[in-house]
């Protein structure tokens, strides 16, 4: 167990991880500053590039910064401050300040009249002199309540230096010119964001993924006002990232915290070595801990994603259940198959849906020992394409497990009910390792498709009630969906996927009492219109369900 956010939460066994963990290297305190200033054309930030030779980033462009001294700290009788800045956020301002002086020649500092410090001021400065005394003699007072936090990045686990460094903001004193310090910055250059990103995506200016992904949400600012007003709204990072990185093509990729991949590395990789591909593929079986294989069927699609995942959970010596064998494909069933040595004990079916049951028979036919067939039949509700039969109808509550020779090869699957995506829909929970198999109920990417009469909105949303609570009592941290890769923080998403439900199902009330003689496709097209219309056909269906919920409520 761990604490996490003053909660119990389970971590996956450390005997089931892939691969030997290792220690990250320890974080330094740092700050950096965008220096911003308004040009006709928009925002443009102040960039240089990094020394050649340098230990860290070498050649990258990036933004005025460094570590954080402790005379930082003992600095805050030297500058100005807001009644809403905290002592932390002061240090780093005053750091940031210091850091943009020695590196770039920029005081974010003012004189007694009020004015910004001259360049006579700066001139009069050594950079490699203690920084606020000599400002103080200079009778300058550090402008720290003009420095404001935009983000909070801490440097991936996988680098062998890290920083935990926040991201922070200021409008360009008027007169100063930059002068790079030529030992660690070259070439100051004022870029809009839009067009640093254009030339970053073209090989032509190099910058760190934490740079480009500021300066991918900086460029959707108007003005720099606009950017200090957002930061100072409520005194916090607009946002927080850890990023991991995976393999893609061969390749490293990063991802934050919100990204699909971001939850499926922060399983397969806790301590952020790239060594998991990411990459779909139907070819082989991706391994994600050492209990837990994922194969994905060939069959992508609109409604389907990268693919309808099946999984096998156990290991050699406990031999295996199967979750979702998929559509009835001879070279995927094979697959499976030869990915458990044939030793299937359990198929299991989330749902009856033709992506995800009709595989059953065949896999089992396939089995020296015909393991059961197991799961919730379909109901009356269900299309003639979701008929299903299990051998064995499965209870709420009912454990199945698989057992081998100690505590490390038995792994024990909860089954929970959750109609609402299909009226004989369930979930599954390893409780061993707290992992939730979701079925269709909850999806990375996208959100799952309620299809009346079998489908049902109540009935989804009080399912997700059902997983959350849950996630509280097995400590649930990830959940493994049919569809796309694992998801982490799963309480977080559950909740986040309920109030997404909620804003939608508002939207559409509004619609309806704006246009009460409309058709179901007048209202998609309003209650949709943020959604690409080619999906308006599919969505029209979740679209029903809300209608069906909202006509059922006490007016």
């Amino acid at each position: 167990m761990r604490i996490f956010k003053g909660k119990m939460t389970r971590m996956v066994r450390a005997s089931q991880l892939l691969y030997p963990q290792r220690e990250p290297a320890a974080l330094r305190a740092a700050a950096t500053v965008l220096l911003l200033r308004d040009t006709p054309d928009g925002v443009e930030v102040l960039m240089t590039r990094r020394s050649a030779s340098a230990s860290f980033a070498p050649g990258a462009y990036v933004f005025p910064g460094g570590g954080i001294d402790p005379a930082d700290a003992l600095a805050h009788p030297l500058s100005t401050r807001r009644a809403t800045q905290s002592e932390l956020h002061l240090t780093q301002a005053i750091a940031a300040i210091r850091e943009s002086f020695e590196e770039l020649g920029v005081l974010l500092a003012r004189k007694a009249n009020g004015q910004h410090a001259s360049a006579d001021d700066i001139a009069s400065l050594d950079r490699q002199q203690a920084f606020a005394e000599q400002c103080r003699t200079r009778g300058l007072r550090l402008a720290g309540e003009e420095v404001f936090v935009l983000a909070h990045w801490v440097t991936d686990r996988d680098l062998p230096r890290r920083f935990d460094v926040p991201f922070l903001v200021a409008r360009m004193p008027e007169g100063q010119v930059p002068v790079a310090d030529e030992s660690e910055q070259f070439e100051p250059v004022w870029l809009r964001p839009a067009d640093a990103l254009v030339r970053h995506a073209a090989d032509a200016l190099f910058m760190l993924f934490p740079t480009v992904r500021t300066l991918e949400r900086l460029q959707h600012y108007a003005s720099v006002q606009a950017v200090l007003d957002a930061c100072a709204e409520t005194e916090e990072p607009l946002w927080t990232s850890c990023p991991r990185a995976g393999l893609l093509k061969g390749a490293q990729a990063r991802f934050m915290e919100h990204e699909a991949p971001f939850g499926e590395l922060r399983l397969t990789s806790p301590d952020g070595q790239i060594i998991h591909p990411l990459d779909w593929q139907t070819a082989q079986p991706v391994p994600l801990l050492k209990n837990l294989l994922r194969l994905t069927a060939p069959n992508p699609g609109v409604m389907t994603g990268p693919g309808t995942n099946s999984y096998l959970v156990g290991d050699r010596h406990s031999g295996y259940i199967a979750v979702d064998p998929g559509p009835a494909d001879a070279d995927h069933l094979q697959r499976l198959w030869r990915a458990a040595d044939g030793d299937i004990r359990m198929i299991v079916c989330t749902h009856s849906h033709p992506d995800h049951s009709p595989g059953a028979g065949p896999l089992q036919a396939m089995c020296r020992t015909p393991p059961p067939i197991l799961g919730l039949p379909s109901a009356v509700t269900a299309r003639a394409a979701s008929e299903f039969s299990p051998d064995r109808t499965l209870a709420h509550g009912e454990q199945l497990r698989v057992i081998g020779p100690d505590a490390n090869s038995t792994h024990t699957l909860k089954v929970l009910h959750t109609p609402g995506h299909a009226a004989n829909h369930l979930c599954l929970v390893l409780l061993e390792d707290g992992l939730l198999f979701s079925g269709d109920h909850i999806l990375n990417g996208s959100t799952t498709v309620v299809d009346p009469p079998d489908g049902n909105m109540n009935d989804y949303l009080n399912s997700l009630d059902l997983l959350s609570a849950a996630c509280d009592e097995h400590q649930i941290e990830f959940i493994l969906p049919a569809h796309g890769y694992v998801l982490d923080q799963a309480k977080a998403a559950i909740a986040q996927l309920k109030a997404h439900r909620l804003r939608r199902e508002a939207k559409i009330l509004k619609v309806m009492q704006a246009h009460p003689q409309g058709s179901m496709d007048d209202w998609v097209a309003l209650a949709y219109d943020d959604v690409d219309a080619r999906i308006w056909p599919v969505a029209k269906r979740s679209l029903l369900a809300h209608v069906q919920r909202l006509e059922s409520m006490p007016p």
